[in-house]
C-alpha cells in the first residue's frame, strides 16, 4: 500500500511552495501538479489509486477513465467538485477537511468591517501622500470613523465559523442577531427570523452553506430591509448574494458599504459591477489562506488518508 500512485490535480492555492508535501510524498509515488485542466484530468490520473483535489471537477465521466482510484480527497470543505453518486457507486471514499480556517475566516470578517468603519487604507494612503504633513491639526480624517461597540452583528448561520464571529463580536461589544433553520442555544446570541435579522442588523455576516434555499439569499428585497447605516460582510460563498442587486443597493445608498471575500464567478470578470464601488472592499478568496489554516489543512489532508490506508477512514462525505 505504501507505493500506490497519489495525484494531487491542483495543489497550488494550498501550497505554493511554502508549506512541505513531504508527509504526504511518504505514503506513496506522488505526482504534484499546480492546476490541472478539466480535460487532462483522466491522462493525468489514469494510473492513480490516490486523487485529491480542491477545485479541479471530478466528473462521472472523469471517475468511470480511472480504473484503478481508491480513494478521492478534496483539498477543502467544499465538495461539490467530484461526483459523489458516481464515486459512492464505485465504493470510492471521498474525504473533506471540514475544519482548518476557522480563526482565519473570522478574523478576515473583522478585517473587512474595521476597514469599512475605520477606513485605514484610505487614510494610511492619504498620509504617504503627504495629507498630515500640510494640515494644520494634529489629526484628520477624511470620513466619519464608526465604533463598532454600539452596533448589532447579524450572522446568517452558527456554525464553528459563525460562532467564532460572534465571540469576536461580543469581544468587540456589539450585541448578536442570529439565524439558522435549527437554533440551539449560543451564549450571547439572539435568535430572530430572517426578515428580522435583516432589518434590526447594523452589521450582517453570512456564514451559511450554499443551497438552492439559500442562493442569492442576499437580493433586492433583503437589501431593501437593511439600514443605510449598515454593512454586508460574506466571507462564505459567493452566489449566497445576488450582486447586481447589491451593486446598486450601494450605488444608491440603500445600505452603507459591504466587504466580500467571495464572488459569484471566481476569478470574477474584469466588468464585475462592483469593482469600481468606493463603500465595497474585495479581497481575492483568501480569507481561509494564512499559513496557519493552510498546515493545517494539509495535516488533516495527511491524516486523512492515513486513515484509509489503515481502514479506518475519517471525514467521508458519500
Amino acid at each position: 500500500m505504501n507505493q500506490m500512485n497519489i495525484v494531487v490535480l491542483d495543489g497550488y492555492a494550498l501550497n505554493p511552495g511554502d508549506l512541505s508535501w513531504a508527509p504526504l510524498q511518504s505514503l506513496g509515488h506522488c505526482e504534484i501538479y499546480e492546476r490541472t485542466p478539466v480535460e487532462m484530468v483522466v491522462q493525468r490520473a489514469v494510473n492513480a489509486e490516490i486523487v485529491f483535489t480542491n477545485k479541479t471537477l471530478l466528473t462521472r465521466s472523469a471517475i468511470a477513465q480511472l480504473p484503478k482510484l481508491q480513494y478521492i480527497g478534496v483539498l477543502a470543505t467544499g465538495y461539490n467538485v467530484v461526483d459523489i453518486q458516481a464515486a459512492r457507486e464505485r465504493q470510492i471514499p471521498v474525504t473533506n477537511v471540514p475544519v482548518y480556517g476557522t480563526q482565519s475566516v473570522a478574523q478576515q470578517v473583522f478585517a473587512l468591517l474595521l476597514e469599512l468603519t475605520r477606513q485605514v487604507g484610505l487614510h494610511a494612503s492619504g498620509v504617504r501622500a503627504g495629507r498630515w504633513s500640510h494640515q494644520a491639526d494634529f489629526c484628520y480624517w477624511d470620513k466619519p470613523m464608526i465604533a463598532l461597540e454600539s452596533l448589532t452583528m447579524g450572522i446568517v448561520g452558527l456554525g464553528t465559523i459563525g460562532q467564532t464571529v460572534a465571540r469576536l463580536a461580543q469581544a468587540f461589544g456589539m450585541s448578536v442577531l442570529g439565524y439558522q433553520r435549527t437554533p440551539k442555544p449560543i451564549a450571547g446570541v439572539t435568535w430572530v427570523d430572517l426578515d428580522n435579522l435583516f432589518r434590526q442588523s447594523d452589521v450582517i455576516s453570512l456564514h451559511c452553506p450554499l443551497t438552492p434555499e439559500t442562493q442569492q439569499l442576499v437580493n433586492a428585497q433583503s437589501l431593501a430591509l437593511m439600514k443605510p447605516s449598515a454593512f454586508l460582510i460574506n466571507t462564505s460563498r459567493g452566489p449566497l448574494v445576488d450582486e447586481d442587486a447589491l451593486a446598486q443597493a450601494l450605488q444608491s445608498g440603500q445600505i452603507a458599504g459591504a466587504g466580500l471575500d467571495v464572488l459569484t464567478v471566481e476569478p470574477p470578470k474584469p466588468d464585475n459591477p462592483l469593482f469600481n464601488l468606493q463603500n465595497c472592499f474585495i479581497t481575492p478568496h483568501h480569507a481561509w489562506a494564512t499559513q496557519t489554516a493552510r498546515q493545517t489543512l494539509l495535516d488533516i489532508v495527511v491524516a486523512n488518508l492515513q486513515a484509509f490506508l489503515k481502514g479506518n477512514s475519517q471525514n467521508v462525505v458519500n
